[in-house]
């Protein structure tokens, strides 16, 4: 997708701008309403993120002149105010969706996922299966070509990940907030320490691969 961001705040900006970058879509960022209300009219964009408090031109003017101008771009509003008549205000003003702050990283998405029209997530799973690797959800046990293998707890949670998105290319941000709960860049190598003795357990031949430059997917050998 084509994202246009429009956000004052630097870190907020600069961390969502980043998330949606490794996920592979292509975003442009405003700093200010007017600037924002410039870049929707100028350039096409598949969705709008905008916060409602911003400098210059608020969001809920930035979202009327748009719609006035017969701009019909999905629009979700990202704002500390969430209460009912905030929400009804904003939607009211031509807004397509509402997510309040603090937010995860994995709503956001889903929610651009959604206004983007791309098709549903498939239906909840008790076992997941790449290859000879098997997950058993209800009894919390992994097994290869029949072999236990003993994982700790978040080990089989960063597994449950990967194996969920068999086949996807996962990024590093993706798996800070879906595994770690991080909303933000601890700047460790968390990650990679557990991808590698993941890695190790598992055995071989590798079922975890490395996509340099992006993050990783979970797919058969081969």
């Amino acid at each position: 997708m084509k994202i246009l961001l429009v956000e004052d705040d630097a870190e907020t900006a600069g961390f969502i701008r980043r998330g949606l970058t490794e996920a592979g879509h292509v975003v442009d960022h405003a700093a200010d309403g007017a600037d924002g209300l410039h870049l929707a009219m100028q350039a096409s964009h598949d969705v709008l993120v905008v916060d409602r408090m911003l400098p210059r031109l608020d969001g809920l003017a930035l979202v009327r002149a748009l719609r006035a101008a017969g701009q019909r771009t999905p629009v979700l509003f990202l704002t500390a105010r969430t209460g009912v008549g905030d929400r009804v205000e904003g939607l009211e003003a031509g807004a397509d969706d509402y997510l309040g702050k603090p937010f995860a990283f994995a709503e956001l998405m889903a929610r651009l996922n959604a206004l983007a029209r791309r098709p549903p997530m498939a239906t909840e799973a008790t076992t997941l299966q790449v290859a000879d690797l098997e997950m058993d959800l209800l009894r919390r046990t992994v097994t290869r070509a029949g072999r236990r293998i003993d994982l700790q707890p978040r080990e089989f949670r960063l597994l449950e990940y990967l194996m969920r998105r068999a086949g996807q290319v996962v990024t590093r941000t993706m798996l800070l907030e879906g595994v770690w709960d991080f909303h933000f860049d601890p700047k460790t190598s968390v990650v990679e320490t557990h991808v590698s003795r993941l890695r190790a357990k598992l055995g071989e031949p590798p079922l975890i691969h490395t996509m340099r430059g992006a993050g990783y997917a979970i797919r058969q050998p081969g």
